[in-house]
């Protein structure tokens, strides 16, 4: 079985994938993206896609605090930068705080050191259309229309669009999404460590008691249990534990750095890791997957890793 595992990401690497993230210097038309990126789900970086926005041309840390001055938002809060994420053998999620915007630039940009605390706005709850939070910066931007055509047709928009903001340290751990997502970078940078479908027989899951952060008074961490469990990859591209986790060396890294202006193309069921710039500004866009065949062949592979382990 591990050898067929070999075959089919070795395959999937030379007949279609490649050995590096493509690169277009324009947006596709909708047609191009459907045909050589969605359908064979495939990522691709595009660059010069954003430069019709206002919010390219005006966002930055201290434009945003102005504009909303008065605004509350919610901001995780984690020790060390990893939320939703494995740390010592629980699944652990981020504390949120409602806090004013221009309290959160002061945190990012200020001169008072904060250990033991890593603040990231991530809320993925389409936070950017919240009016309630940064719904007024709605008009700074526009759905990308050979995205929204190649994903269903006219008139279709995006299930979400969610605005991320953070510090150095903030890491997204590794995972995929049931959505296709095109991610663009307004300020700063972002880099991504992906990994094909194809590659899941390498990347260990197990399940882990949930436990949540809360700050004491003293400024000292405190884990508070919640229900249930998670299943959640267990290794840290950036520290790959290959003596427990000897499979993982089998995985093929794509590795990106999407830059001011550029969008990525992430498909859905890819695993991605994230990492930023300090204070860098960016958001995504999520749109439905189709549940078609590659979601088949997916799931079939995933009941083949568990024949496998019995």
């Amino acid at each position: 079985m591990q050898r067929c595992f070999s075959e089919l990401s070795q395959e999937a690497k030379s007949l279609y994938l490649g050995n590096q993230v493509s690169v277009l210097d324009s947006p596709p038309s909708p047609i191009e993206f459907l045909r050589d990126w969605v359908s064979y789900n495939r990522p691709v970086k595009i660059r010069n896609a954003l430069s019709h926005w206002p919010a390219c041309r005006t966002w930055s840390l201290d434009h945003l605090g102005e504009r909303l001055r008065d605004t509350d938002v919610t901001v995780s809060v984690t020790p060390d930068g990893y939320a939703d994420a494995v740390r010592e053998g629980t699944f652990r999620i981020a504390e949120e705080r409602r806090m004013l915007f221009p309290q959160f630039v002061e945190l990012l940009t200020g001169d008072q050191p904060r250990p033991n605390s890593v603040f990231y706005v991530q809320k993925q709850n389409s936070n950017l259309t919240d009016v309630s939070e940064f719904g007024g910066l709605m008009g700074d931007i526009s759905s990308l229309e050979w995205a929204d055509l190649a994903f269903g047709g006219q008139g279709v928009k995006p299930d979400a669009i969610n605005i991320w903001i953070g510090e150095e340290n903030a890491i997204t751990s590794l995972h995929k999404d049931f959505y296709e997502n095109i991610y663009c970078v307004i300020r700063g940078r972002k880099e991504f460590i992906l990994y094909p479908p194809t590659d899941l027989p390498f990347l260990p899951y197990k399940s882990f008691p949930v436990v949540s952060y809360k700050e004491t008074p003293d400024g000292n961490w405190d884990l508070v249990p919640q229900e249930g469990t998670v299943p959640w990859i267990v290794v840290d591209p950036l520290r790959p534990d290959l003596n427990s986790y000897p499979e993982f060396g089998n995985a093929t890294p794509y590795r990106v750095v999407v830059e001011e202006g550029e969008v990525l193309y992430l498909p859905s069921l890819w695993f991605h890791h994230v990492s930023q710039s300090q204070g860098c500004i960016a958001l995504n866009f999520w749109y439905d997957m189709a549940f078609d065949a590659k979601y088949c062949y997916y799931r079939f592979l995933e009941n083949l890793l568990k024949l496998d382990k019995t």
